[in-house]
């Protein structure tokens, strides 16, 4: 049996990791150490990188492991699930990843002014019936320009169908830099390593560090490779200057639901 989450809470509240937030909504608690991550944490001058909706923190943590020149910041609401990558992260003695406990839509409060560098939004719930919750949606993507520099990166890594393409709608109707785009993440890398598809792909799939991020694996994503489900993958970047703009298009429903559950709603499509 698993470590109880009463346990894992209590160990989150000693871990030198961990910053817990989660009723900050409702207190309005100042973050002191907000712009100052690097100096007061990190105690380096190195790019910051979050990822949204973190879950057990596979992610960061491994991310963390191989780029030692980066620091990696997880965020979640879910204490219990978050406790499995903070502890790793101890037990390995690794000073470049932190963990914040808090809610995504006040991630605002927590960093400042050019403060990060990149996001990584990986299998995100994709929020069907709520464009306004979707982590791609203009409503976030204005969040992340308070503290994302200017033209920084935005990687989404999801399951979800439904997603990817709201987002790609998201970010070809406003303009916003593409980066890389595919519907099956390794699927193109197979044929990037035989040297098949265009020169872009191969390009970019080909490339040392590249390989070494398509190793990591989340718990979530093993799912969904298990049931055969391509992993779909875009990469862009955030411009401040421009207003944005919601896609008003219906788009398909997925037909599935995460944790093996079965689609509920009736509906076909969403905008």
């Amino acid at each position: 049996m698993g470590k109880g989450k009463l346990a894992k809470f209590a160990d989150m509240e000693r871990y030198e990791n961990v910053f817990q937030y989660p009723y900050s909504v409702i207190d309005n608690v100042p973050f002191d150490m907000k712009g100052h991550w690097r100096s007061q944490y990190f105690h380096n001058d190195n790019p910051i990188i979050l990822e949204l909706g973190c879950g057990k923190g596979e992610y960061a943590v491994q991310l963390a492991e191989m780029f030692p020149d980066k620091n990696f910041i997880g965020v979640d609401i879910k204490g219990a699930r978050m406790w499995t990558g903070a502890t790793e992260a101890l037990q390995k003695g690794l000073k470049n990843v932190a963990f914040l406990r808090t809610s995504i839509e006040i991630i605002d409060r927590f960093f400042a002014e050019d403060e990060v560098q990149e996001i990584w939004l990986t299998f995100s719930d994709p929020q069907m019936k709520n464009p306004r919750k979707r982590l791609t949606s203009t409503y976030f993507l204005e969040r992340y320009r308070h503290f994302l520099v200017d033209g920084g990166v935005i990687h989404l890594k999801t399951d979800s169908n439904f997603l990817f393409t709201y987002t790609s709608y998201v970010v070809d109707g406003n303009k916003l830099p593409l980066l890389f785009r595919t519907t099956d993440l390794y699927g193109q890398a197979e044929m990037a390593s035989a040297g098949e598809g265009d020169t872009a792909s191969a390009g970019f799939l080909g490339s040392e560090e590249t390989k070494r991020i398509l190793s990591i694996h989340t718990y979530y994503e093993n799912m969904w490779i298990e049931r055969g489900i391509p992993i779909k993958y875009q990469k862009f970047l955030l411009l401040h200057d421009a207003p944005l703009t919601e896609p008003e298009v219906e788009i398909e429903l997925d037909e599935y639901r995460s944790y093996h559950r079965d689609k509920r709603s009736t509906k076909d499509k969403a905008v």
